[in-house]
């Protein structure tokens, strides 16, 4: 099965200049949403993974099934204000501007072993800030995964110290 035919490029979205990768028919057919979590599991199932985050938000809907296959909690990492409890941020850039992450202060404990799982790599900004809050609440990133990677974007040197799997490569 090719997963890139359950791929749709969107000319234009969210600005002119941005082909977004559209995921929507990956999630509709439900051989092909098990082929990418397998995929996804395998590059992680002995890893030791404590504990997956999710990146708001097309990183929760494979980070909540790949933290139920591995037996493990999930945390959802949102946009500023929409966690309702006391938060940490971190501030990034975008092929198309900047933004900020928030996560729980007491979502990752120390020691915790983490993967960080979201839809697409990019310019790694995303990814990167991801990262830098696990690290500061006592986190140990295990492995960055995606389902893409737009590796033109050269998304991977921003975490070049940690390991980095994606399902797909444009």
């Amino acid at each position: 099965m090719n997963l890139k035919n359950y791929i749709r490029d969107i000319q234009g979205f969210p600005k002119k200049e941005i082909v977004f990768k559209d995921i929507t028919p990956l999630l509709l057919d439900p051989q092909a949403t098990q082929k990418c979590l397998e995929e996804l599991v395998n590059a992680v199932k002995d890893l030791q993974i404590s504990t997956v985050i999710g990146v708001e938000s097309r990183g929760f809907f494979f980070g909540t099934l790949l933290a139920q296959q591995l037996n493990v909690g999930f945390v959802p990492v949102r946009k500023p204000k929409k966690l309702p409890y006391e938060t940490i941020s971190a501030t990034y850039a975008l092929e198309y501007g900047t933004d900020s992450l928030e996560i729980h202060i007491d979502a990752i404990k120390k020691g915790d072993r983490v993967l960080i799982h979201d839809d697409v790599l990019a310019t790694g900004g995303t990814a990167a800030a991801v990262c830098e809050l696990v690290e500061r609440l006592g986190g140990v990133v295990v492995q960055c995964n995606f389902l893409m990677e737009l590796s033109f974007l050269n998304g991977r040197d921003k975490i070049k110290n940690y390991d980095t799997f994606a399902v797909l490569t444009y």
